[in-house]
Formats: structure tokens, C-alpha cells, sequence
């Protein structure tokens, strides 16, 4: 199986913008599956925050009413890479970033709001990437 590995984290000023990559290693391939970003704060829990799902077009995407609006998840055509538009940052965006996808292709169910934001789902993971935003 890949790893995923993410990039892109840094420290910034509050308003400002980072772009997050997630990148399967070894060039493989994570088809048909929800592949997206969850966030963990010092003393806080791990937090599923932007999802979408590699079969379509970019279907099945989820955000956290959280960054709603203000961030933006896409993918690649191989279907290899995530990546996360992070603008108009904000101190409670400081955290660490991780990428997850699943283990197995995944079926979005009707109705169902998208991938799901939830860890459970997800069966693989990157090591993480810090975002620190000061005020």
C-alpha cells in the first residue's frame, strides 16, 4: 500500500493562505475512494475537516462547517494527490494536519452528505504537516 505524505504546512499571519499537498508515495494509486484532510489542536480532537471522493470528478466532497468557504479541497486526474486551499487563516486553525484515505474502494451512500468525516473510515494515514497561525 502508498504512504501518503503531506507538505505545505508552515506558519503564517491570521487572513493569510497555505496550499497542503497529500501525495501517495511510490506512485500509487487511491481510485475510487474518499481521500481528504483531518486537523488535531494541542489538547483537542482529531477533527475531519475536507474529504472528496477520487472515482468522479471531484464528487463527494465534505467540509466542516468550520473551514466552509474558506478552504477548498481538489484532486489530480491520476488520482494520486490531494491538495487543500487553506485561505483567510485564523489562530483556531493552528493544528496539525493530516491526510487520510481508505483502505478500500469506498461508495458514497445517497443521500448521505459526501464522504465521511470520520476516522474510522479511514485505513490509511499520513505523518502530518503543522499549520500555525498567529494573530
Amino acid at each position: 500500500q502508498a504512504r501518503l505524505v503531506e507538505s505545505g504546512g508552515g506558519s503564517v499571519q491570521a487572513g493569510g493562505s497555505l496550499r497542503l499537498s497529500c501525495i501517495a508515495s511510490s506512485g500509487g494509486s487511491y481510485s475510487s475512494r474518499c481521500m481528504g484532510w483531518f486537523r488535531q489542536a494541542p489538547g483537542k480532537e482529531r477533527e475531519g475537516i475536507a474529504f472528496i471522493h477520487t472515482g468522479g470528478s471531484g464528487s463527494g466532497i465534505y467540509y466542516a462547517d468550520s473551514v466552509q468557504g474558506r478552504f477548498t479541497i481538489s484532486q489530480d486526474n491520476d488520482k494520486t494527490s490531494v491538495y487543500l486551499q487553506m485561505n483567510t487563516l485564523n489562530p483556531d486553525d493552528t493544528a496539525m494536519y493530516y491526510c487520510a484515505a481508505n483502505l478500500r474502494p469506498f461508495t458514497i451512500r445517497p443521500n448521505s452528505g459526501g464522504c465521511p468525516a470520520y476516522q474510522q473510515y479511514y485505513g490509511v494515514w499520513g505523518q502530518g504537516t503543522q499549520v500555525t497561525v498567529s494573530s
